[in-house]
């Protein structure tokens, strides 16, 4: 047997399991590419859960890492599909999921990655424990690719779950939350420790379910348009909207104030007050200015 052949058997999400495998491949986490390996048991099958897979399920992972979640996921008996970017951690992920049959892994950056062609068509699932540095860039381009995609179930940053699913009028609301809430119906299912990791990140994590809108909430007569505007309002934190909105193509003052009317809504209030459907108001007025 060679040093770095080993026993797939083990549940994998577990800490002297996960110390014997970084042991054998003389590896250790990546800072740089955000890696922390899951080190509970009961977190991982939490998140295989969530997810709601059954055996005709396509399943899309993204940073499989050493095959942690992928484990729980390949025994739903669903379809899955592992993204991963560390060419180390392939010669790791034959060892410990090469073993199932429904799993695939691939190499690559899921950001320049054509999913509908790596899916096969079709509806599919995400699971996924996210580099923590590059979560919204990832969540986003699954979403604004309008790709078939049916629920996702993400591990992210305490504080970004919160941002996720703040409501108007909370500390926590902004652009991501609009965003976030006209793409999706996203909630927090349950809170996880950074003790759960190895090595431990510095902040808590949170395990984020979405469930992708057939259709969005709001009608918007141009998506491109309502998200400039969103980013406007909200680009200068805690300014009227007389103020922020100025910064959407260089609007004058009576500009705005006439947008703004048109619209039905008061210009000194901020962008953290209005709900998404006068974000959409406002995109419906600016289309006719």
């Amino acid at each position: 047997m060679e040093d770095t052949e080993l026993d797939v058997q083990p549940v994998i999400a577990r800490r002297e399991v996960t110390n014997r495998i970084l042991k054998a491949f003389h590896l250790r986490a990546d800072k740089n590419l955000g890696q922390n390996f899951l080190v509970e048991e009961s977190v991982v099958n939490r998140i295989a859960a969530a997810a709601e897979l059954t055996p005709q399920d396509k399943v899309l992972e993204i940073g499989p890492g050493i095959g942690t979640l992928t484990q729980a996921l390949a025994r739903t008996g669903a379809q899955v599909t592992s993204v991963e970017l560390d060419k180390r951690l392939l010669p790791v992920l034959a060892e410990t999921v090469g073993c199932y049959e429904n799993v695939r892994i691939v190499q690559g950056d899921i950001l320049k990655t054509d999913i509908p062609a790596l899916m096969g068509g079709g509806p599919f699932k995400v699971a996924a424990n996210l580099p923590y540095y590059i979560t919204t860039p990832i969540i986003m381009s699954l979403l604004e690719r309008r790709l078939p995609l049916e629920r996702l179930v993400v591990m992210v940053q305490k504080e970004v779950a919160e941002r996720m699913t703040a409501l108007p009028g909370g500390r926590d609301y902004g652009a991501i939350s609009v965003a976030m809430q006209y793409y999706t119906e996203p909630r927090t299912a349950f809170l996880v420790k950074a003790g759960s990791f190895l090595p431990p990140p510095k902040v808590d994590s949170a395990v984020l379910v979405c469930r992708r809108r057939p259709d969005p909430p709001v009608a918007v007569p141009d998506e491109k348009t309502f998200f400039r505007i969103v980013a406007a309002a909200f680009s200068v934190r805690r300014k009227m909207l007389t103020n922020s909105l100025r910064h959407m193509g260089g609007l004058s003052g009576d500009e705005v104030r006439a947008w703004l009317a048109a619209a039905g809504i008061d210009g000194t209030r901020r962008a953290e007050t209005l709900s998404l459907e006068e974000f959409a108001a406002l995109a419906r007025a600016y289309a006719v200015r």
